[in-house]
Parts: structure tokens; C-alpha cells; sequence
């Protein structure tokens, strides 16, 4: 038996394109989530009351220091007990995004922190609302800096979507899994998958540095 059957990999690559925008689509909305938890992960932990901080600073401790996988399981088969039921993608999104969030919470802070104090205190003497002080002040300053971090995460989250075959989202990997579940032959699908990836990851990764020098000569 030949290792590498060309006629065959022509063959599935239709298949795994078209499970490769499931791939896609479930990081992009993850992200989306993340991005959106994430910023209020930050604005909670940095909220006036302790109480607030404390419990918002306990769920992004615990969710950062846990396994997404165990995550993803706790979502999709844990859930229902209570009387959430999730489809696969949709809990997989949310256990992404969930995640992700967490790790997006500290770069927003990081970003934050770095704005000058003196912008607080300006919005203070001009009156602005907090709602305005965040909107048109501090939030315009601190996401340039932090642009390139935010941008490894995006890539690292979808380089990690593979593990939502393991809620029974087909996906990409699933797909390359049924693929040579049916054939017998896996070097083929999985090699596609692989190269895929690489073909996605690598270039964003390359223009997320050039971004990175850019800022930095900037900054």
C-alpha cells in the first residue's frame, strides 16, 4: 500500500475545506466573546467595590488555572443536568470564548495601566461620565499598544479548536478523524489538516509581527 495516494488526498480535500469554515467560524465568534469578556472581566476587576473585584478576580483565577478541555466537557455534559442544553458549536464558542477571556483580561490590563494616569485625571476636570472616560479616553489608548498580544491569542485559539472534536462538533480535525475512520488510510486527512493550519497560522503570524515592530517603534 502506497503511503501517500494522491488520487485520494484530491479526493477529501473538498471535504476538509468545508469543515475547515466550522474551524473558522467557531474562533472568529469565540474571539469575538473573548474580546467582549475579557474587557469586562478587566472593568469588574478594577470595579469600586471589593465585592465585585473579588468575585470577577476569583472566576478569571479559576477559569485561567483549569483546563479548557475539562472546561468544554463541564459545558456540554454538565449542563444539561441543569437544564442547559447546548449544541456543540454553541457550547464549544462558549467554552473558548470563556477561556480565552481570561487571558484577554490581562492584556486589557496591561494596556490600561499603561495609559498615562494624567488622562484620568483630565477626564475628572473635564466631567466626563465614567462610560466616556473608558469610551472616548482610556480604551482609544490602550488597545493599539496590546494589538499584537490580542492578535497571538486569536491565533493560538484557533490552532486549538481541534479540541472541540471532543464535544462532537465536526470540525476540521472530526472530519479527518470520520475521513480515515471510513477509508482506514489517516496519513492523508491529518496531513491536510496540518497543512492547512500551517498555511492559516503562519502568514497571520508573520503579520502580527510586523505589526509588533510597528508599534514598538511607535510606542
Amino acid at each position: 500500500m502506497k503511503i501517500w495516494n494522491w488520487n485520494y488526498a484530491f479526493d477529501i480535500l473538498p471535504e476538509i475545506i468545508s469543515a475547515l469554515w466550522v474551524t473558522i467560524t467557531a474562533t472568529v465568534v469565540g474571539f469575538g466573546l473573548a474580546l467582549i469578556l475579557g474587557l469586562l472581566w478587566t472593568i469588574l476587576i478594577r470595579s469600586d467595590s471589593k465585592i465585585v473585584s473579588s468575585i470577577a478576580g476569583g472566576i478569571v483565577t479559576f477559569v485561567r488555572n483549569t483546563p479548557i478541555l475539562v472546561q468544554l466537557f463541564f459545558i456540554f455534559y454538565v449542563f444539561p443536568e441543569f437544564g442547559v442544553s447546548l449544541e456543540p458549536f454553541v457550547a464549544g464558542v462558549l467554552g473558548l470564548g470563556l477561556h480565552y477571556s481570561t487571558y484577554l483580561s490581562e492584556v486589557f490590563r496591561s494596556g490600561i495601566e499603561s495609559v498615562d494616569p494624567g488622562q484620568w485625571e483630565v477626564a475628572t476636570a473635564l466631567n466626563f461620565t465614567k462610560r466616556k472616560t473608558w469610551t472616548r479616553i482610556i480604551l482609544p489608548q490602550a488597545f493599539p499598544p496590546v494589538l499584537p498580544v490580542i492578535g497571538n491569542y486569536f491565533i493560538t485559539m484557533f490552532k486549538e479548536t481541534p479540541l472541540l472534536s471532543a464535544i462532537t462538533l465536526v470540525e476540521i480535525l472530526q472530519t479527518a478523524k470520520n475521513i480515515g475512520a471510513g477509508t482506514f488510510r489517516y496519513t492523508e486527512p491529518f496531513t491536510i489538516v496540518g497543512v492547512l493550519f500551517l498555511v492559516l497560522s503562519y502568514p497571520a503570524s508573520l503579520l502580527l509581527r510586523n505589526l509588533e515592530n510597528k508599534i514598538s517603534e511607535k510606542y
